[in-house]
């Protein structure tokens, strides 16, 4: 079993930065692919992007260019860095886990944009 604790969420002006962070309790090297869903209210759970063990990355067209994802085998640690955040960007953001094909999730971090 994968236990992921996530930080980072919070708020934010139009235009501004955060970093989110996700700890797993598994080494990160080990784990088929890691990554970060988002939802809004009244929304579908989508993706945001993702990090698999190779270390390739892809990104919703929605949020590319604007953030990335990377990963810390030292720390157990997958980071999501986002910039030029929009309020579109409002939500709250999961990471998860794909390991021995399970999904794990973690509990989610509010991120809010405000305009």
């Amino acid at each position: 079993q994968v236990h992921l604790s996530e930080s980072g969420g919070g708020l934010v002006q139009a235009g501004g930065s955060l970093s989110l962070s996700c700890a797993a309790t598994e080494h990160i090297s080990n784990i088929n692919a890691m990554g970060w869903y988002r939802q809004a209210p009244g929304k579908q759970r989508e993706l945001v992007a993702v990090l698999s063990r190779g270390g390739g990355t892809n990104y919703a067209a929605s949020v590319k260019g604007r953030v990335t994802i990377s990963g810390d085998t030292a720390k157990n640690t997958v980071y999501l860095q986002m910039n030029s955040l929009r309020p579109e960007d409002t939500a709250v953001y999961y990471c998860y886990a794909d390991w021995r094909q399970i999904l794990y999730w973690g509990q989610g971090t509010q991120v809010t944009v405000s305009s």
